[in-house]
């Protein structure tokens, strides 16, 4: 019979609907439960699991407590790490979401237990691993005090002038992008370095990345003034287009330098700082997946 051990978010497990939902994927496999109480939990639980010779994990929360595990097994030896699962239950699920994984409950714990898992891409930001989105700038705010306009610029919808305008007085980060072919000086207003395709509740940054290609997608927002109102229009219209003010590339590695720090935020942890490098590591971690995850090469319109 199918095994699974779930690492769940304390502040999730008083949930009845989670609850039910394990009792009744019981009946399917085995399932054992670790609720995390404070911080280090997970990442101990991940240890845990691994000495007693666990081949699946799962991750019960939010996109913060995918990022915990991650990090948790991205720091472990290759050759005993699990295969990591998720079990959707925070606000916004925007990995799990663009991954396909099933909101109902029962249904991402069936897929847990009898799921595929396909090995897909993380990203090292400095000391530390993220597997969906990290946002820089603005951007790294964007939960707490940013306009609704300007938290939308990437979504190719409806970015309202006065939201630009909002836009025009914020100050930009002055820094430099090395990519692998180019160095770039630039006056950021936001930037994301994407694996998946969408965070912020929905937003979709990067609409042609996948999790398995060996790379990341960079999407950066320069600063604009009044006069280019209609050229950022024009360039936000249109999320496929690398243009003048909304520049997208896609590398294997990259590094941010700039004298004055710059927060950013790693699938929901926040940092901050004026010097990181990132990279790719390449289908470093088994994840189990919807067969027809849109996330996937193999699922790609020219791969059919």
């Amino acid at each position: 019979m199918s095994a699974i051990r779930v690492i769940l978010n304390g502040k999730k497990a008083i949930l009845e609907e989670v609850r039910e939902a394990i009792f009744a994927a019981r009946a399917h496999g085995n399932i054992d439960i670790r609720v995390t109480f404070e911080g280090g939990d997970a990442a101990r639980f991940v240890k845990e699991a691994i000495n007693d010779g666990c081949t699946r994990i799962v991750a019960a929360g939010g996109d913060g407590t995918v990022n915990e595990l991650t990090n948790a097994l991205m720091k472990s030896s290759a050759d005993t790490k699990p295969e990591l699962a998720i079990l959707p239950l925070g606000t916004a699920n925007d990995f799990a979401t663009a991954c396909h994984v099933p909101s109902s409950l029962f249904d991402a714990l069936m897929l847990a237990l009898k799921g595929k898992s396909y090995p897909v891409d993380c990203i090292q930001a400095g000391e530390d691993y993220f597997i969906n989105v990290a946002s820089c700038g603005f951007g790294a705010q964007v939960t707490t005090n940013t306009p609704v306009a300007l938290k939308n610029f990437l979504g190719g919808g409806a970015y309202t002038i006065s939201g630009l305008v909002q836009a025009l007085n914020f100050e930009p980060f002055q820094g430099t992008f090395s990519l692998p072919d180019q160095v770039a000086n630039r006056h950021i207003i936001v930037a994301a370095i994407c694996n998946g395709r969408q965070a912020g509740g929905g937003q979709v940054l990067a609409p042609i990345a996948c999790i398995d290609d060996g790379l990341m997608d960079i999407v950066s927002f320069s600063q604009f003034t009044k006069d280019d109102l209609h050229q950022v229009l024009s360039e936000i219209r249109d999320p496929m287009v690398s243009g003048k003010f909304i520049e997208r590339v896609q590398v294997n590695k990259a590094s941010w330098t700039s004298k004055a720090a710059i927060p950013i935020n790693l699938d929901g942890e926040p940092i901050t700082t004026n010097n990181i490098d990132f990279e790719v590591h390449q289908q470093s971690l088994n994840l189990v997946l919807p067969d027809d995850c849109p996330l996937l090469t193999c699922n790609q319109p020219q791969a059919q």
